[in-house]
């Protein structure tokens, strides 16, 4: 029994977590440097999942980090040159074509009972995070 509408897109939460960490980052200064304990308090998360997913996006080249007193993380880029899609796929790896609901190679009934819808979402949201950039999540 379900306790609420389902959603068919679902992102991980590291990977929401990803996007709303670096849209903090980029909201500031852009010498501002940004600790874990900071972003964890403000977004409400747990410093120790919102370490690894920073951890993940430097491993990927999004982030530096600078070590010491007053250290923390800044963007490697600007964030009009970092792509939504780059930050989801640091933390999820690729958006598929499609994938069948029930996880299987081939449907049972002969062909996919949702026909290629499962094919056109995943395009769109392909299309829609690589086209958005960290900026377009700015206010103003």
């Amino acid at each position: 029994m379900q306790s609420g509408p389902a959603s068919l897109l679902k992102i991980s939460d590291a990977a929401n977590l990803a996007i709303h960490a670096m849209a903090h980052i980029a909201g500031s200064d852009s010498n501002e440097t940004h600790s874990v304990a900071t972003i964890a308090a403000k977004q409400g998360v747990s410093e120790a999942h919102l370490s690894k997913v920073m951890q993940r996006l430097a491993r990927a080249g999004l982030l530096a980090s600078r070590r010491g007193p007053g250290g923390g993380f800044v963007l490697s880029r600007p964030a009009e040159k970092v792509a939504l899609l780059e930050i989801y796929e640091a933390i999820d790896g690729p958006v598929g074509d499609s994938r069948c609901l029930l996880g299987r190679e081939h449907c049972l009934l002969g062909r996919c009972a949702l026909g290629d819808l499962l094919h056109r979402v995943h395009k769109e949201v392909r299309q829609f995070l690589s086209s958005r950039r960290l900026s377009d999540l700015m206010p103003g």
